[in-house]
């Protein structure tokens, strides 16, 4: 007879890519979770996972059956959390990608008082700045800043955000003050790599206007680009999430080309086809009371 437990190693390994990441999901042992598979694959009389010293795979058997035992998790868990939502108690796991620097700054204090009033959710957070596959690597939902153009995801915007074009105060003495789109062409920027384009993007009467600065250093971090920016390497288009506090010590000035930089919010993303639950909406209507509209990180301006 099968197991949930197994079912539950079986899909976590197969998300995760490796027994040990599996056990650390899950937290348990790998030994643990190493016998469950076994037990099912025994069960099954089939196996699931391809396993060499350096990776593990799903066999043919496996990656039929995957999708099932991922829907079999989800209804059973699903169906734990309802009951206990019908007992007016929000419970059972939750996992939700972030990226760092908002995740630290933002994120983190804002579900602290939510999670002390809900003793029984038990949220995993992974605060990671590549952009990952909230379906294939098993997440609830993700959290991110910008625009969400995956098409199997379905977005809840938690937060307008604002984006600052900032430089050192040092950086504008040496290079001087850009004044206009064709002023910053000539200037030095620091890009977020992860958006893939070293470019910044404004809005035009006809559209979005892109212009290309040079170089000065392509970064896959907010905390960093910001840093960057403080050092006087060059100039950064940032959300206000991260360069407002800058800005208002004075470590930053706020540079206006006579264009506002494109608008962008702060998204909750869950994927297409599964139904949230309803504590991943009840964190996302408490979000979006603690970040506010407009959202308490904006500056002035």
């Amino acid at each position: 007879m099968l197991r949930i437990e197994g079912i539950t190693a079986f899909v976590t390994v197969a998300e995760a890519g490796s027994i040990s990441e599996a056990a650390r999901r899950l937290r348990l042992s790998k030994s643990v979770v190493s016998e469950r598979l076994a037990e099912m694959e025994r069960t099954l009389g089939a196996t699931l996972l391809h396993r060499t010293t350096r990776k593990l795979t799903l066999t043919e058997d496996g990656a039929a059956f995957l999708e099932r035992a991922r829907r079999i998790v989800h209804e059973v868990r699903e169906a734990a959390a309802d009951l206990a939502e019908r007992r007016g108690t929000l419970a059972g796991p939750l996992r939700i990608a972030a990226p760092v620097t908002f995740g630290r700054m933002h994120l983190g204090p804002a579900l602290y008082p939510f999670l002390a009033d809900h003793p029984e959710i038990e949220l995993t957070l992974d605060l990671d700045d590549r952009r990952v596959d909230a379906a294939s690597d098993g997440y609830d939902a993700i959290i991110r800043h910008g625009v969400i153009a995956d098409s199997r995801l379905v977005a809840w915007k938690l937060a307008r955000s604002r984006r600052l074009l900032v430089a050192s105060p040092d950086y504008l003495r040496r290079n001087g003050m850009p004044t206009s789109l064709s002023d910053l062409e000539d200037h030095r920027g620091i890009f977020y790599t992860n958006r893939g384009i070293a470019d910044w993007r404004f809005e035009g009467p006809e559209g979005a206007v892109l212009v290309r600065g040079r170089l000065a250093l392509g970064i896959n971090n907010g905390d960093v680009s910001r840093d960057a920016a403080i050092a006087g390497l060059g100039i950064a288009l940032l959300p206000a999430f991260i360069a407002g506090p800058s800005v208002n010590q004075g470590l930053l000035v706020e540079i206006d080309v006579g264009y506002r930089p494109e608008a962008e919010f702060v998204f909750m993303a869950h994927p297409e086809g599964r139904n949230p639950s309803a504590k991943l909406r009840a964190i996302a209507d408490h979000l979006r009371k603690a970040f506010g509209d407009p959202p308490y990180w904006d500056v002035a301006g």
